[in-house]
């Protein structure tokens, strides 16, 4: 079976066994700011983990693109990628523990083909201090389940995954006991970090077992399912949360227990293949054959180029899908460094031409069978990263140049000249540390304080470049000023709310006939954009929204009202805070000093007359109020 054949033979195993399939979020979740990217299946149901009712029911499915950007210096090495879908099922209070173990032993073994006998399994030990058992309950089910087919499944009680790694395994041992650094999970991790009052348990983790030949004692200890090598890789996790953390830091059994279950999609396409490499399935191997006929090169001479090719290609692919742009803040950011990453291991290839246009139609057809629920831009996602790739060609060009010839007469870099590299050719910093690196080129020790130091001196060059310019931007005071004043909020909050969520005021000059607002993005904007931007303007003009302003301490205006300000480390302890619209979901909020008008009803019909390049990812506005 390939890769879609699995996603689709489990959600439909699933629906069979009386769930209910709901649709995946999106990568990028809409009024979560705690994170940067759905990060695992269960990170959208966690309200309902938590107690609250699902409109469809108790059983749940799905099958969730997500992306963890932590393992991004893993990527190289066969297992790791930083975009990967996660196929998940959950009992919110109805079954435990035996239906969700026979239920994914039996899609493994008799769905998916496994052989059982290289399946290992993974229970809690247990807690002495929290008073919390071993979890023998899982452990007897899985010796059940392996007995009725054949297989004696004895129990090793190991602990801590290093004392495994000296033990090793011993014969017929197929179920083994960790501490809770590898099977209890919680929101905080172990036993001793999880919060007061969060429901949590024990997990059971499942293994598929490549082969004896595929452990390295030498340099990873004795193989066993928690230690690191090639022989044994994860392909699912079952959490059983049974407990709740009480106020005085014990724990007690929950009424209504959950079953939350995630399996890798890609690692149990890898053990249908019995391939360790992952990069070797159906969504990946056409990538990795297309770079090979681009290139010139084989895979098995150049695995770490193509494979951080492949799975960066594909993470920047499912982000443009749904409407991200590559940009300099968050979501944005995160998506064109996945794109510079791989044109730059593109160029370690000696693919020096324009590459995405091979790449991105294989990885679009890959991922065809993913709904257009969360797929949204689908048609636009190669244009997008078309032209982020033609910019950084153009840069990375540039920069280059540059540092060869900063590197000519001697072999070390310091903060100073990474910083005129970004500064001066906007060759990022982390770009010219990877360069560095592949070159030879030594850095100085303290090359992240030096550069942070000249970016701090540019800062304050620029402030004091500013003195004697308009007031906040404004010509004077008068009425009409005003009213282009507090215009320049809503339209700002406009380009936020539908073109990118990243946009900030990069500069403005507001007269009384006119307003001239700069602002970060990468791309002229379509007649349809600016369409949309003015109409949303002239609605929140209409609605006669309040302007209100108060003084507020600085941390309070940024952390808790959530102001929008691009300045905190220049702003005073005490600043004035304009809030538009209603005070808990307000349209507008920014640090400012005014003045407003006291209703958007006063402003007037705003009327985008230009769009144009202000400087390179600089955008310029200029509009007029009829």
């Amino acid at each position: 079976m390939d890769a879609n054949e699995i996603r689709k033979e489990f959600l439909d195993f699933q629906v069979e066994r009386g769930h209910k399939m709901i649709q995946p979020a999106p990568l990028v979740l809409e009024g979560d700011p705690t994170t940067l990217f759905t990060g695992s299946g269960m990170q959208p149901l966690l309200p309902y983990l938590l107690g609250e009712k699902h409109p469809l029911g108790t059983r749940l499915c799905d099958s969730q693109p997500s992306m963890r950007l932590q393992d991004i210096e893993d990527i190289g090495d066969p297992r790791h990628t930083t975009v990967f879908e996660m196929l998940g099922n959950w009992s919110l209070g109805d079954y435990f523990k035996e239906e969700q173990i026979r239920g994914f032993f039996e899609f493994l073994t008799e769905r998916v083909g496994l052989d059982p006998k290289r399946i290992y399994v993974t229970c809690f030990i247990g807690n002495e201090k929290y008073g919390i058992p071993r979890d023998t309950e899982a452990a007897e089910i899985w010796q059940k389940v392996f007995k009725e087919v054949g297989i004696e499944a004895k129990i090793a009680k190991i602990g801590s995954a290093k004392e495994g790694d000296k033990r090793g395994i011993k014969e017929g041992e197929r179920i083994f006991f960790y501490d809770d650094h590898e099977n209890w999970w919680s929101r905080g991790g172990g036993c001793e970090s999880t919060p007061i009052g969060d429901p949590c348990g024990p997990d059971s983790e499942v293994f598929y077992d490549f082969g004896e030949d595929k452990q390295d004692v030498e340099k990873y200890g004795l193989a066993h399912p928690a230690s690191d090598g090639a022989r044994f890789m994860e392909i699912g996790n079952q959490v059983f949360m049974q407990y709740r953390r009480n106020e005085d830091g014990t724990f007690s059994e929950l009424e209504k227990k959950n079953v939350d279950f995630g399996a890798g999609l890609e690692r149990i396409a890898a053990a249908a293949i019995d391939s360790f490499d992952v990069f070797k399935i159906s969504l990946m191997k056409p990538i990795v054959d297309k770079l090979e006929e681009i290139s010139g090169k084989s895979y098995e001479n150049n695995t770490d180029e193509m494979r951080v090719i492949t799975d960066h290609i594909r993470g920047a692919y499912l982000l443009a899908s749904q409407g991200l742009t590559p940009s300099n803040k968050t979501q944005g950011y995160a998506m064109r460094r996945l794109l510079r990453r791989a044109i730059l291991r593109a160029l370690d290839l000696g693919i020096s031409t324009n590459f995405l246009s091979e790449i991105v139609p294989i990885v679009a057809t890959n991922y065809a069978e993913l709904p257009d629920s969360i797929l949204t831009h689908r048609e636009v996602a190669l244009e997008v990263m078309l032209r982020e790739e033609n910019a950084f060609r153009k840069t990375l060009n540039k920069g280059i140049n540059e540092l060869k010839k900063l590197t000519k007469n001697h072999k070390i870099l310091d903060g100073r000249d990474i910083f005129k590299l970004q500064d001066t050719y906007g060759f990022p910093m982390e770009l010219s540390v990877e360069e560095c690196y592949r070159e030879g080129v030594e850095l100085t020790p303290d090359y992240v304080k030096e550069f942070e130091e000249a970016l701090k001196e540019q800062r304050e060059r620029s402030q004091t470049a500013s003195k004697g310019m308009f007031k906040g931007g404004l010509e004077d005071h008068g009425e009409q000023t005003v009213k282009y004043h507090t215009a320049t909020h809503l339209l700002l909050a406009a380009l936020q709310k539908l073109i990118a969520p990243d946009i900030v005021q990069k500069g403005s000059n507001i007269t009384a006939d006119r307003v001239r607002f700069d602002f970060n993005l990468d791309h002229k904007m379509t007649d349809e954009e600016k369409k949309k931007v003015e109409e949303q303007v002239n609605e929140w003009i209409k609605a006669d929204l309040p302007v209100v302003y108060d003084e507020y301490d600085k941390e309070y205006a940024r952390n808790t009202l959530k102001a929008h300000g691009e300045f905190w480390d220049k702003y005073p302890e005490k600043l004035k805070v304009y809030t538009i619209g209603d005070f808990e979901n307000p349209v507008s909020r920014e640090v400012c000093g005014g003045p407003h008008v006291k209703h958007t009803g006063e402003i007037g019909h705003f009327k985008i007359k230009k769009e144009e390049s202000s400087s390179a990812g600089v955008r310029r506005i200029k509009a007029v109020i009829e």
